[in-house]
Formats: C-alpha cells, structure tokens, sequence
C-alpha cells in the first residue's frame, strides 16, 4: 500500500494511493489525524482494509504533495553507505576511512520538500549536489533494537534526495551546516508498506538530473544494511513512530566528478527506487 500526505482545502491531511486516485483517509479516520498517529497505531499493516470499499477522494495528480512525514522528530542520515561512493570520496582527495559503525548525523524537518516542491539551491553556494537514497520510515518507539528485531520497526520505505550543500559541508569538520539549509531535500511521493519492497533483495536505485542518469546502483550495495543502521541508532537514541533515516547514497554525486556537475536553477531532479517511487523535484535559486 502506497501512504502520503498532502494538503485538501487549506488542511494537512493524508491518505492511500487507489489507482490514479487517493481515499483520504485522514477525514475517514479522523482518530488518526495525521499520517504518523496511523503508523503509531500499527494501523499500516492494515491500510488495504480500511480503503476496502471506499472510493478515491481526490486525482493523486491534482494534490499538493507533504513530505510523507511532514515533521519527523529525527531524520538520521547515514554518510558514506555505499562502497562505490566511500571510494568516489577517497579518488577526490578527501581521507576518510571505513568506519565500523554506520557513521550518522541529524537533518531538520524544515529541510526537506515534497514531491515535485522546488528543492532551494542557496545564494550563497554553486555546489548544490544530489544524493539519492532509500528512506526507511519507523513504526514504533524503540531503544537497543536487535539487529534481528528491526524488521519489526518499520513502517515503510520512501524515495529521499538527502541533497548537500558541498562548500558549506566540508567548510569545517562538521557536516551539518551543508545538510540542513531550508527546502534542500526532497522527500516523497509516498511510503509503501514493507510488504511492496525488500531493499535486502537489491532494488535498483536511479537519481536523474534533467533526463540523464547521473546515479546507478542497487539497495543490496549498502555497507550497513538497514537492520545494523537501526540497531545502531537506537543503542544512541529512542526511535519513535515518524522518524526517518535517509540510509546512503551511491557514486555518481557531482562534487567527485571532473568537472564537478551540480544542479542549478531550472534544473530537474528525479530520484527512482524500484518497487517504492519516483520523487521529482525542480531546483530554484532562494
């Protein structure tokens, strides 16, 4: 089952993709007023019975799209999470080494856009760069999760373009300042439940810049798969119902190039990841 949010007449709201249409499922359960409080409930391993026998609201097409958890409390980013981009990171001059734990940092809600948003490219950087990834969105609170227990804590999974600003990212030794300028990640079009995709089955993960492949790979060719990022995180932090960890990129970003390639205003990004989506985003310039 497809889940997203949106917007219906001035409100948040959200909602399941039935064909080329949504049921709003916010106003049909409106104990659940947000796409979040249905994960929390466990309710998502049951969406294909609460739209039985409703028919589409609204054209998926016509709706103004929400990042699928508007708010998360935590988006958990893994750098480095793929062998082809750890060594793209190395052939560029940067020295940095394998780590034996997945090495993660913090994205803002405010960071990110929906579904064919403007990403904003910064006045004050030309090295705007796509990164696009596998979203895993969790189900339900937990600390010290083991490995074999982290099935159980997702929700869904989503397309993500964890997009870095490059100088303002390696101005200093911390990263966070080229992660976390306003509306620079896309996130979207919709989560599916774990029963539609197995990214352990290696599904193929495509990021496009205006039509042409700039990124190419397979979700099985992470360093830390899923159940070790979510193990690792959780001995650190409490997971809870909405938080998102974005869980790498492949090679292909536009700062190891030569040229560097990045995305600049009037530009288009798509993000594709077999059996989950295709996330769109213009580029404009703040």
């Amino acid at each position: 089952m497809k889940l997203l949010s949106f917007v219906r007449d001035g409100k948040e709201t959200w909602g399941a993709v039935v064909n080329d249409g949504v049921v709003d499922l916010g106003a049909a359960l409106p104990q659940f007023p947000e796409l979040t409080s249905y994960i929390a409930a466990g309710r998502h391993l049951h969406a294909a019975e609460d739209v039985q026998g409703r028919k589409p609201d609204l054209v998926l097409d016509k709706l103004t799209l929400l990042p699928v958890i508007p708010r998360p409390e935590k988006i958990i980013c893994v750098a480095r999470n793929y062998l082809g981009h750890h060594q793209e990171v190395l052939a560029a001059g940067k020295k940095v080494e394998l780590a034996g734990v997945p090495p993660i940092f913090l994205r803002t809600w405010r960071s990110q856009v929906a579904h064919d948003q403007p990403m904003v490219k910064p006045r004050s950087s030309n090295a705007f760069d796509w990164e696009g990834e596998l979203a895993v969105i969790i189900s339900k609170e937990g600390r010290d999760i083991p490995e074999d227990k982290a099935s159980e804590y997702v929700a869904g999974y989503a397309c993500y373009n964890e997009a870095s600003v490059r100088d303002w990212q390696f101005a200093s030794p911390q990263i966070t300042p080229g992660k976390n300028f306003d509306f620079t990640g896309g996130f979207g079009p919709w989560m599916v439940t774990p029963d539609e995709a197995t990214p352990e089955d290696g599904l193929s993960i495509v990021t496009r810049l205006n039509g042409e492949v700039v990124q190419s790979s397979t979700t099985d060719r992470m360093i830390f798969n899923i159940a070790q990022i979510i193990a690792y995180a959780s001995q650190i932090m409490t997971l809870v119902p909405g938080d998102v960890i974005a869980t790498g990129t492949p090679d292909g970003v536009g700062w190891t190039r030569d040229p560097q390639l990045f995305m600049l205003d009037g530009d288009v990004c798509e993000v594709e990841i077999e059996g989950v989506g295709l996330l769109r985003n213009p580029i404009v310039e703040r």
